[in-house]
């Protein structure tokens, strides 16, 4: 039974006595708690209660309508080699006061920890050194690759030298089978090995013993134990040899076991620095400095000397180093690494540009709107980094079996030795049959399955504009069997354009002449829409005059000799004018959902001149979007507070699989919700009011030119609104998956297979060694397949 600890948790959201008293009744029916004492004054709740049942404590406050503020800490990991290690540091966190969650990846060697306000960060570097392990804090600003090549380079000398040493003791059995017989003395052996042994190898020794220390097993220790077994049997036997005679002695076993476990480490540090590339990529974005424009100067500074309202001076060919909005010039951007969109964008007065973004052929001054961690770069760059560090729901089984793994290893190895033993098998064979064992069985492979796969995953998804804030969302999203699109903003384009027109008098080319004139320096959207559609067929627009505001129903103005008028349906009323033969399309463009407005002649000869008919318009790839949807076998909804009319209009169009419209925003999530029953339910929108059924959905997808509410309630965002991002989401999320099962098949297949084979005496300690190695370079490599992985729209590009 857990011992009783104290808890001061904060609480946030009480406004009042009743508040601290239904937080206090919550808190007193969580088993097993002794005392609660809210006070409302320090929102703060001190619990005296299990000391395992934070977790269920925090769940009893969320479930009373309240919250507990987190912030969140992340901490570099070193000296972790298998699945064994993460558990074992993840528990010594978990234990700590203030830990509300963990999640410790071997890929990363990084902790993610969410923790109360307040938490000591380092409570928590000593909880993990008492581990057995070394961490620090994480710096936000980190690009972290210089530490990153100096170990690798560290490594790989480490391999060369351990190379250079065994080679000598290995190549007596390399020529032997062309008849030449040659050893080295058994004192040049010696000291070959006893190098590699106790200098290269002294890194297991280390991580070995500081397991153990803190009771528990680790890849470390097996790795320690069967090397220092074969060097100790050689030991042995030399010492009881016959004078003058040649032993027979195996340091070219231990010695070429840890050389060659030191090559699995450098191909395996090597490979899983390939995942982490998309990081690399991002961070690499950001310049150190920025031209900025002082009293009609130009000056370069460092990024930490400017601020909020700054004017900063873009050159052609360089990055904008902030968020900002362009004040003058014209110019094209580069987002590809950003938003995923490989052409480049058209930049202009007004228009909004990106950290990290290449400026194409002009000369942009840009005022600042965004800084540092709070540039759209920095912010992508923190959601694949915490996708990253995520554990997937999968990852438990690894967990559970990493526990048990390294004590079964060492029964089943001194299970193998005392077998061959009674079996009469000289000590010899007995000793190296166990170190077989020792040896082939690594959770290295286990531990890595699952996070190399993520993290190649979201880096490749991200590099095409999709960003999977956590590891879940990953997982699940494979598993869709129903998408529910959000229709304004996210299948269509969300500004209206003219659909429809019909003349009456004259073509439509004067009808639009006569309206776009009407509409001259108005801001109405269907003024711009008008205005847009003269401007697309290069209409000369004749002068107005005298023009009048009709409130509720349109605008007027002097055309010429010619008194016109264009609004809705209220102006033909006022003008005792009929809809005559207009008036049947007009019923049917209604019927589709469309705002109408007449175009009429009010002087010299009330007449109706025409029919406008506007419309929200597709977005280019709505259609493909549905129909990859559709060829997957995954069914299509249409959920929107748009009338009938439109839904059906937009649904029938793209040949979507069912339209629930006219529906208000409290009312998606339970329509969401409902939808769950039929299957696994993708929600996909851009608003506030799609955030619910955004958060009720088993997968949100929201639309990253949509709102920050909506992206924040999902679990993917899209950096474009091209629909057709939605299947590639989908079809990641399936790759990803895939590649996680098949790593976890060959992991424990290694092992299946290997350990039996290894305790019957069918593979000697080196072949043992060489699989091992080549268990957690396969599982990262093929993780690493993933980077290869495009959209299907891009695949289709010439």
């Amino acid at each position: 039974m857990s011992s009783l600890t104290t808890f001061d948790l904060p609480i946030a959201g009480m406004t009042c006595a009743s508040c601290a008293g239904r937080v206090e009744r919550a808190l007193g029916k969580v088993p097993q708690v002794a005392h609660v004492d809210v006070n409302l004054a320090s929102e703060k709740a001190r619990i005296e209660a299990p000391d395992d049942s934070l977790a269920k404590l925090i769940a009893a406050v969320e479930q009373a309508g309240y919250q507990v503020p987190s912030e969140t800490l992340e901490l570099a990991i070193a000296g972790m080699t298998c699945a064994s290690c993460v558990g074992r540091v993840e528990r010594a966190l978990a234990r700590q006061a203030g830990v509300l969650e963990v999640s410790v990846n071997l890929a990363s060697e990084q902790a993610q920890l969410r923790v109360t306000p307040g938490s000591d960060p380092q409570t928590l570097l000593r909880a993990v050194e008492a581990a057995g392990y070394s961490a620090s804090l994480v710096d936000l600003e980190r690009p972290g690759q210089p530490e990153a090549d100096s170990q690798l380079r560290r490594e790989r000398l480490s391999l060369l030298l351990a190379i250079g040493l065994a080679l000598p003791l290995l190549l007596p059995m390399l020529v032997e089978p062309f008849g030449l017989h040659w050893m080295l003395p058994p004192w040049a052996q010696f000291a070959l090995a006893t190098l590699v042994q106790f200098i290269l190898g002294a890194r297991f020794y280390r991580a070995g013993w500081r397991a153990l220390r803190a009771g528990a097993g680790n890849m470390d220790q097996l790795v320690a134990l069967g090397t220092s077994a074969a060097y100790g049997l050689s030991l042995y036997q030399w010492a009881v040899a016959p004078a003058g005679s040649m032993p027979a002695l195996y340091f070219e076993a231990s010695a070429v076991l840890i050389a060659l476990i030191l090559l699995g480490k450098y191909l395996e540090s090597r490979a899983k620095r390939q995942t982490t590339s998309a990081i690399r990529a991002l961070q690499a974005l950001r310049p150190d400095q920025a031209l900025r424009l002082k009293d009609g100067k130009e000056q370069r500074v460092a990024l930490s000397a400017l601020a909020l309202g700054d004017q900063i001076v873009v050159k052609p060919g360089e990055r904008f180093p902030v968020d900002g909005q362009v004040l003058e010039g014209r110019s094209h951007a580069d987002e590809a690494l950003i938003s995923g969109e490989s052409l480049p964008q058209a930049k202009q007065p007004g228009d909004a540009v990106t950290a990290g973004a290449i400026n194409g052929e002009g000369r942009l001054l840009v005022e600042t709107t965004a800084l540092g961690a709070e540039t759209v770069l920095a912010k992508i760059i923190r959601l694949v980094e915490d996708a990253q560090a995520a554990k997937a729901p999968i990852q438990k089984l690894v967990d559970r079996v990493s526990q048990v793994f390294v004590p079964a290893v060492l029964l089943i190895a001194l299970a193998t030795l005392l077998t061959w033993l009674l079996l009469g098998a000289p000590l010899a064979t007995a000793v190296l049959n166990a170190v077989a064992v020792l040896v082939i069985a690594c959770p290295c492979a286990l531990g890595l399955a699952t996070p190399t796969a993520i993290m190649a995953g979201t880096g490749v998804a991200a590099r095409h504009g999709i960003l999977i804030k956590d590891a879940e969302a990953l997982e699940i999203a494979h598993k869709v069997s129903l998408v529910a699109f959000d229709k304004t903003g996210t299948l269509t384009s969300g500004t209206p354009k003219i659909a429809h027109l019909q003349a009456l008098d004259g073509g439509e080319s004067e009808l639009l002449r006569l309206a776009g004139a009407l509409q001259q320096g108005s801001e109405h959207s269907l003024a711009k829409a008008v205005l847009d559609a003269c401007a697309e067929r290069g209409l000369e627009l004749p002068e107005v005059a005298d023009s009048q505001a009709l409130a509720g129903r349109g605008i007027a103005g002097q055309v010429g000799d010619r008194r016109l008028a264009l609004g809705n349906h209220r102006l033909l009323a006022d003008n005792d004018l009929q809809a005559g033969e207009l008036a049947e399309r007009a019923q049917q463009w209604e019927a589709e959902g469309r705002t109408l407005s007449w175009l009429l002649e009010q002087q010299p000869q009330p007449r109706v001149l025409g029919l406008f008919a506007f419309g929200d318009t597709l977005k280019d790839g709505a259609a493909e979007a549905v129909a990859q949807l559709r060829a997957r076998g995954i069914d299509s909804h249409l959920i929107s507070g748009d009338n009938r009319g439109s839904c059906r209009a937009v649904a029938e169009a793209l040949d979507i699989d069912a339209v629930h419209a006219e529906v208000l925003p409290a009312d998606k999530a339970a329509i969401v919700a409902d939808l769950k029953d039929k299957g696994v339910v993708a929600m996909v929108g851009d608003g506030i009011n799609d955030a619910p059924a955004l958060a009720a959905a088993d997968v949100g997808i929201a639309m990253g030119s949509g709102t920050d509410v909506a992206m924040h309630a999902a679990g993917i965002t899209l950096m474009r609104g091209d629909p057709r991002l939605v299947p590639a989401a989908l079809e990641i999320s399936r790759r990803t998956y895939a590649k996680i099962r098949q790593n976890l098949f060959w992991a424990f297949i290694y092992n299946l297979v290997g350990i039996p084979l290894a305790a019957a005496g069918l593979l000697n300690p080196m072949i043992a060694g060489a699989a091992m190695a080549a268990s957690s370079v396969s599982v990262v490599s093929n993780a690493l397949l993933l980077k290869t992985w495009k959209p299907r729209q891009m695949e289709e590009r010439p």
